[in-house]
């Protein structure tokens, strides 16, 4: 009943019991006796745009065809003017197959490119940086009574994380409301399965949030902005280059999230204090997270 009282607001939620996504391991703890927990897996998930191989990420497994749209879609290797024939999961081969109705730019500029150790990912950074000139997030308003709803809905979700940790998650919301809540060792898959989601449904960025568990990264930023998303915050902290690229587009930034204390190094403007934070309780230690790493 208390999952379903966590998870009832969500369109997608974790699942902590799904098979595959993680494994009984056991060991020996610091008494020398023998104990058993929960670790996350990893596998490799090979990412194809048409015919072209684009990359292999170590990921839990869950959501595929989300994870490779969202990353193909937050690399900038298609957009909105490429159209999407397809999205082909082979779970025997472990890859996802993007298929668009012609060549995309991404597929002629690569023949231009000289790729190095095998990868094209790494030619694409700079790509990224590109797509942010001249980009106009929505204004609209972040009110603090949402982050504070937000940020306790989200804590008391059943997750990976809470059973066997070694997780990032991400969480699309509006409003107060959380909508998706995506989880994978690494926070660049998390953030690109949402964007996945609201790539392959056609949601509007618009009035929306993303709320995460990892560090506020340049990459994160980026990604976020790439999507459309005005306002990004997270459980974690900084990094200047971060801070420096939400201030360069106008990305309402806010870290250390934690019961009524945060920061933000960014956007401010989009704030709304129709909240007292004296009135927010300090946030309890987490429980439930037995057998965890």
């Amino acid at each position: 009943m208390g999952k379903e009282i966590e998870t009832e607001s969500y369109i997608l939620a974790p699942d902590p019991y799904a098979a595959r996504l993680t494994r009984a391991v056991t060991g020996r703890d610091q008494n020398g006796e023998i104990t058993e927990i929960n670790v996350v897996e990893e596998r490799p998930l090979t990412i194809f745009l048409n015919a072209r191989e684009i990359v292999t990420a170590m990921t839990i497994g869950d959501y595929p065809e989300y994870l490779a749209l969202g990353f193909l879609r937050n690399q900038g290797m298609i957009t909105d003017a490429d159209k999407v024939l397809g999205v082909e999961y082979d779970e025997e081969s472990e890859a996802v197959v993007v298929r668009t109705d012609q060549r995309t730019r991404f597929e002629d500029k690569l023949e231009k490119k000289t790729r190095t150790s095998g990868c094209a990912v790494g030619t694409v950074f700079g790509d990224m940086m590109e797509g942010l000139e001249g980009l106009k997030l929505p204004s609209g308003e972040v009110k603090l009574s949402d982050l504070y709803a937000l940020s306790g809905k989200i804590n008391r979700t059943p997750s990976i994380y809470l059973s066997a940790g070694a997780i990032h998650g991400t969480v699309l919301c509006e409003g107060g409301r959380p909508l998706v809540y995506m989880e994978d060792v690494g926070r660049h898959n998390a953030v690109d399965k949402v964007a996945g989601w609201m790539f392959s449904e056609g949601i509007s960025p618009e009035g929306k949030l993303l709320y995460t568990t990892g560090r506020l990264t340049s990459e994160m930023v980026i990604k976020t902005a790439l999507m459309g998303i005005p306002a990004l915050v997270s459980r974690s902290g900084f990094t200047a280059w971060g801070v420096e690229i939400a201030r360069q587009v106008g990305l309402t930034l806010v870290g250390r999230m934690r019961g009524h204390r945060f920061v933000c190094l960014s956007g401010d403007e989009r704030l709304v204090w129709d909240a007292d934070p004296a009135s927010v309780p300090e946030e309890p230690r987490k429980s439930g997270r037995k057998g965890a790493v």
